[in-house]
């Protein structure tokens, strides 16, 4: 009868009778192993400033700090800022589940389950998401306040103060073209990687190689 506007009832019919009740069928159906599925076989550690906060990256040292501070983010932090970082970077997608776990005061296994190993990282291999949800500092950027202070720029594609974001996203589709080549929605992505010269796709994959080196050695960055 038009006594609620329209997008209170489409955010409580999506959210809740919908994304809210397949986020618990996925749990319920494919059990306590979906936990701990890897299809991509990221390996990495989950960085200490996941905990400290420490980075010169100015948006996961916000998020982190109001994680920390509020055992709360809201779902563009978690899964465009902290998510989207860890899967770029090939974060062992078991300490990421671990993590949203441990900070968040809605963390429960059935929730957690499906919006952490499938949607923020595609480690299920598609069962929730048809495609990885990842982007480069531009999202962010677009999406936050975050960039204007940063050490890095997010305009910065390779070289000194280059967004960390820019240079892992396609490192990332890189890596795993062999999975997400075919993907229609990721087509466009791969066409601007392909048109790129050689020389600037070599400087991107060390860039990102030399970085993703020096966050596993322990160095701030």
């Amino acid at each position: 009868n038009g006594a609620a506007p329209i997008n209170s009832v489409e955010g409580f019919i999506r959210q809740i009778i919908g994304w809210r009740e397949y986020m618990r069928g996925i749990w319920y159906h494919h059990g306590p192993d979906y936990e701990r599925r890897n299809a991509l076989n990221h390996q990495r550690k989950l960085p200490d400033f996941f905990w400290t906060a420490d980075t010169d990256m100015r948006c996961i040292a916000k998020t982190v700090e109001q994680t920390r501070d509020e055992a709360y983010a809201h779902h563009i932090q978690r899964l465009m800022v902290t998510g989207n970082f860890a899967l770029l970077a090939g974060i062992d997608p078991s300490e990421v589940h671990d993590w949203y776990m441990a900070v968040y005061a809605d963390a429960y296994g059935w929730v957690m389950a499906g919006n952490v190993i499938g949607m923020s990282q595609f480690a299920d291999g598609g069962i929730v998401a048809s495609k990885p949800y990842v982007s480069s500092g531009n999202y962010i950027n677009k999406m936050s306040d975050y960039c204007g202070d940063c050490a890095y720029s997010v305009t910065t594609k390779t070289g000194k103060g280059a967004c960390p974001f820019n240079l892992l996203y396609w490192a990332f589709l890189h890596r795993h073209r062999k999975t997400f080549e075919n993907n229609p929605r990721m087509g466009q992505m791969y066409s601007t990687w392909d048109r790129m010269n050689d020389d600037k796709k070599q400087t991107i994959l060390e860039e990102a190689e030399d970085w993703l080196n020096r966050m596993g050695d322990g160095d701030r960055v």
